[in-house]
């Protein structure tokens, strides 16, 4: 992630928030590269990728949590402590999907069905 990408705050529709300092990466390379090559994920950080309905896990050298989203923001799918060397289904309706470290969605109570908040 680079220190020149805009940050903004996750949170739920409750207010809650669920990452504090999450980057977007909304253009073919910074969706491509993603995590890949990082030793860790920083608590309160996290990565959107945007346009994405299914992500992989190649090369990578932690665990994630991933949350995907409708166009409206409402999660439509979550996978908590996904590992390396694996690869998520293809998320029917997902425009995004948000990368953050392990145990992130069970400590802020995200669930399905909940509405999230992204930049326009």
């Amino acid at each position: 992630m680079s220190s020149t990408q805009q940050h903004f705050r996750l949170t739920t529709s409750a207010g809650t928030t669920v990452a504090g300092a999450v980057v977007m990466a909304d253009n073919p390379w910074q969706r491509f590269m993603g995590l890949m090559g990082k030793r860790e994920l920083a608590a309160g950080a996290g990565l959107c990728l945007r346009p994405c309905s299914s992500i992989h896990m190649f090369f990578m050298r932690m665990a994630i949590d991933a949350v995907f989203l409708d166009k409206d923001g409402v999660v439509v799918r979550m996978y908590p402590a996904l590992r390396p060397w694996r690869m998520t289904r293809v998320v029917r309706k997902a425009k995004a999907c948000i990368e953050l470290p392990v145990g992130t969605l069970a400590t802020a109570g995200v669930q399905v069905g909940d509405h999230l908040t992204l930049p326009a």
